[in-house]
């Protein structure tokens, strides 16, 4: 496809400006380029028709099977869009009085109280995606201990399944990480668990189901462990949407957790944004959330700073658009839909899971998703998973998440959520095996797929050390 530059005519151009009938103003030299400024010169016809095609080379939810394992890769219905574009909600600023915002600030506090419905949990919508509710609450755990005097709690426990942002906001909160094993099964080590916790344990981050898709059935046990050595239990909600509305993070004994808006409740997320992670936390924390908080007062919502806030995690009050999108899904569905999407992706992983038998069989039942092992096909064929997952995009469908978790050799992991039908299930399915059987008959052709796609197999590691950022237009 040509860039936008090998697109460019001496004399074409898009736009036509009036005669100026401002002064001219003369900027200091320092203020301006050294260099020519190289810009390209098309109709805007072309210039529609070029990103329009750029666009379409993108893949997404719409446009077939998105599969990726943790990312709950959900369909995002076009009613979110619809609210979130009103102009009551696109029209505000955040510099307003609170009498002139009521409706957005009557749809923050409900908002919230939806999600202590679902959680159990007291909420602030600041922080602006997962990994940064994850740092507001490692941020509250470590205010509650020093508000205690208890400064010596810098210690923060993740299993070795974990997603790589715990670790990462953990040492972003100045903690240090203390890594522990999983069982065979997935599971949390109950022993290395108990070895690990001290008097110098801030906290244990979990997400449960766990990344392999597995309920961790001893989480009353567990929860006792690092509360009694003093620990906050740290709940990492990427993986709510398999138990949202049927198990509650606080019940389970969970003290500060995140959601994440953009996957769980259907806003759409990739590509940089935009996202939001409110941060949760049981009530006896409410007082360390971020600041501000909604709350109603007699007939009027107000901004209320909690008395040992942490303060701002993010300028104003969040990214407010996905919230209205969270809020028209929960409101769509209801009670009994949040509990049926719940049902139906714990269903849908394990149809998909059962039908992929023949080339990975575990006993018992999986919740929303589930990691598939590689390791077999590429010690017999030198096929990787990698090598999978590159063929599956010639089917249309978007590779699962690759070699993660850690712990399992050649990973491919799969959440197909509860948007997907049976037929599309069916046909990922056999795409998949069909892929496996090749592996077996035609390894090359392999190791060379994609062939259909906008940009075939690349050289990633002469891609990472020398990635190409820009054109050379000297050489057009």
């Amino acid at each position: 496809m040509l860039t936008i530059y090998q697109r460019s005519k001496i004399g074409a151009k898009s736009f036509e400006a009036p005669f100026i009938t401002v002064p001219k103003y003369a900027l200091d030299d320092k203020y301006l380029g050294k260099e020519e400024t190289i810009l390209p010169s098309v109709s805007e016809i072309d210039i529609v028709r070029h990103y329009t095609k750029l666009s379409q080379n993108a893949f997404g939810v719409d446009n077939g099977f998105y599969p990726l394992g943790s990312c709950t890769m959900k369909y995002n219905p076009k009613l979110n869009e619809i609210t979130a574009s009103l102009d009551g909600f696109t029209s505000v600023h955040p510099l307003q009085e609170e009498k002139s915002v009521q409706g957005c600030l009557c749809l923050m506090y409900e908002l919230s109280q939806q999600l202590k419905a679902i959680t159990g949990m007291n909420f602030s919508l600041q922080p602006a995606a997962g990994a940064h509710g994850e740092l507001a609450g490692l941020m509250i755990m470590k205010a509650y201990h020093e508000s205690r005097n208890d400064f010596k709690r810098t210690k923060i426990i993740i299993p070795n399944s974990a997603h790589g942002t715990n670790p990462a906001s953990a040492a972003l909160a100045g903690m240090e990480i203390i890594n522990i094993p999983s069982l065979d099964d997935g599971s949390v080590d109950i022993i290395a668990l108990k070895n690990a916790c001290g008097d110098d344990t801030a906290g244990f981050m979990l997400t449960n189901p766990n990344t392999l898709g597995l309920f961790e059935e001893k989480i009353m046990e567990i929860n006792k462990i690092v509360h009694k050595c003093g620990g906050l239990m740290y709940y990492d909600g990427a993986n709510l949407n398999a138990i949202m509305g049927i198990a509650r993070p606080l019940d389970m004994g969970f003290d500060i957790m995140h959601i994440n808006l953009h996957k769980t409740f259907s806003t759409p997320h990739g590509g940089g944004g935009p996202g939001s992670g409110p941060v949760g936390c049981a009530d006896f924390l409410q007082q360390f959330l971020p600041s501000p908080i909604v709350i109603k007062e007699n007939d009027n919502y107000i901004f209320h700073k909690p008395s040992k806030s942490i303060g701002k995690v993010k300028n104003f009050y969040g990214n407010f658009l996905v919230m209205v999108k969270a809020y028209t899904y929960i409101l769509t569905l209801g009670a009994e839909g949040i509990v049926g999407a719940a049902q139906k992706a714990v269903l849908n992983a394990n149809y998909l899971k059962e039908k992929l038998r023949e080339i990975y069989y575990t006993k018992g039942s999986c919740m929303h998703e589930f990691v598939l092992s590689m390791q077999k096909v590429k010690e017999d064929t030198k096929v990787t998973a990698l090598d999978i997952a590159k063929a599956m995009i010639d089917k249309n469908i978007h590779p699962p998440t690759m070699y993660f978790p850690a712990i399992v050799q050649e990973a491919l992991m799969f959440e197909p959520t509860e948007t997907e039908s049976k037929t599309t299930l069916d046909n990922a399915a056999k795409v998949i095996i069909d892929i496996v059987k090749k592996a077996y008959v035609s390894a090359d052709e392999l190791h060379s797929a994609p062939k259909k796609a906008y940009i075939t197999r690349p050289d990633e590691t002469l891609a990472a050390r020398n990635p190409k950022l820009r054109i050379d237009l000297a050489k057009g």
